[in-house]
């Protein structure tokens, strides 16, 4: 009986991924599959009751939904232009090193601008074509951008972030300073491979475009300050954090509510619009984050109930040294698959990660780990909506795309194994 139950399991993970694929909503995937599992097991309240759990966690709430809200103020009041295009201004100075310092910009601006695909719809329409404009063909620059989508990382409200910590029991800032060697050595390992691939393939300089959608605008003027206005509550936290100035510790609602009154009052934009949008904003991403955390809880509620998860996990505890492999492996190659590294990384670390300690793993390790991976993996998948976003400023193929980035992704992914694995 437990066999059938556990092989069960099985075929509803191959249905979820074939639905994924298919482009159904994740979230619907997720949320059924998991009803679906627990009542096969005759437990169908476990998975209601898991939903009704997550929807009220209270660490993630403030953090994602603040951070989107503060997202969705820097879009209104236009500080995400002026800091879009003040970088901009030092990618015209790079030279040979166009491809790699476009990756790295857009990387950091990543940071601020957490959604992968807003990040690349906001930092494609400058950065493509200006480096076409500079002779980089067509697909290494939306290959160049698109490399460095998973910034984010490195940002407190991202949804993974608060997930790992209250899993660890430590702060968010405490997550990001334990993995952050990792995911900056891994994209500057990635951005290095994908310049060096431009050169071997000429695909650096020479370049000459008669497409008028190509050109670039030089009327935008840029405002240093409203550009500083994205990373004020970056700074609040980290000066907080580190304790360089006490007065500014505080959680990330509060630092990211700082920033947008300061975002209003310099930019003196309409605060009935602002208000409007910032919880436009928060409740986007209730709708379209939390709902994936809820959900993929849901599906591991319903893994569990069928004994999936302690097969899974006893099979780990008798191979500890396949833990790290599976945490990277695992969300890597469905984050690939399905285009998104979310639903995978959620998944593994709501089943897999509390078990950490007995694997011979932080909790904190395994997942960010886990989370980087999948990242990495979405950041070579043709399917994934930030690679759409920059193939379509390019005019070419997501396919072709990823066979740029998947080298540096594979080489990055192996520096996140050995810095958080081993």
């Amino acid at each position: 009986m437990e066999t059938l139950k556990v092989l069960i399991a099985l075929i509803t993970i191959v249905g979820v991924v074939y639905f994924l694929v298919k482009k159904y909503d994740t979230k619907l995937v997720l949320l059924v599959a998991g009803v679906f599992m627990a009542t096969v097991a005759l437990e169908p309240m476990i998975a209601f009751d898991s939903f009704a759990k997550r929807m009220t966690t209270g660490g993630l709430i403030q953090s994602i939904c603040s951070v989107l809200g503060f997202a969705a103020v820097m879009k209104i009041t236009e500080c995400d232009k002026h800091l879009i295009n003040l970088l901009a201004g030092l990618l015209k100075k790079a030279g040979i090193f166009l491809v790699p310092v476009a990756t790295l910009l857009t990387f950091a601006i990543n940071v601020a601008l957490p959604s992968a695909a807003g990040c690349a719809a906001a930092v494609g329409s400058i950065f493509i074509p200006l480096l076409i404009y500079s002779g980089v063909r067509p697909v290494m620059a939306a290959a160049a951008v698109f490399s460095g989508t998973y910034g984010s990382m490195l940002n407190p409200g991202l949804s993974h972030n608060p997930f790992i910590a209250k899993l660890a029991g430590i702060s968010v800032l405490d997550v990001i300073d334990n993995h952050k060697l990792a995911v900056i050595v891994s994209i500057v390992i990635a951005s290095i491979v994908l310049g060096m691939l431009a050169i071997y393939l000429k695909e650096h300089k020479g370049y000459v475009s008669e497409d008028e959608d190509f050109k670039i605008s030089t009327d935008f003027k840029v405002n240093p300050l409203f550009a500083f206005i994205n990373i004020i509550p970056l700074i609040i936290l980290i000066l907080g954090f580190t304790g360089t100035v006490p007065m500014l510790k505080m959680g990330v609602a509060q630092a990211m509510l700082i920033g947008i009154f300061v975002a209003v009052i310099l930019t003196r934009t309409n605060p009935s619009e602002v208000s409007k949008k910032f919880f436009d904003g928060m409740g986007g991403a209730y709708a379209n984050i939390l709902g994936i955390i809820i959900t993929a809880t849901v599906f591991v509620s319903g893994l569990k109930a069928l004994g999936a998860v302690d097969v899974f996990i006893d099979f780990l505890i008798s191979n500890p040294n396949l833990a790290g492999i599976g945490a990277t492996v695992g969300p890597f190659l469905l984050a690939i698959v399905v285009g998104s590294g979310d639903a995978a990384a959620f998944a593994f670390n709501e089943a897999v990660t509390p078990h950490a300690e007995s694997l011979g793993m932080k909790i904190q390790d395994m997942g960010s780990l886990s989370a980087i991976s999948g990242a990495i993996g979405r950041t070579m998948s043709p399917l994934a909506g930030a690679v759409i976003v920059c193939a379509g400023f390019a005019k070419v193929d997501t396919i072709d795309v990823v066979k740029r980035t998947a080298l540096g992704m594979i080489l990055g992914l192996v520096s996140v194994y050995v810095l958080l694995a081993m």
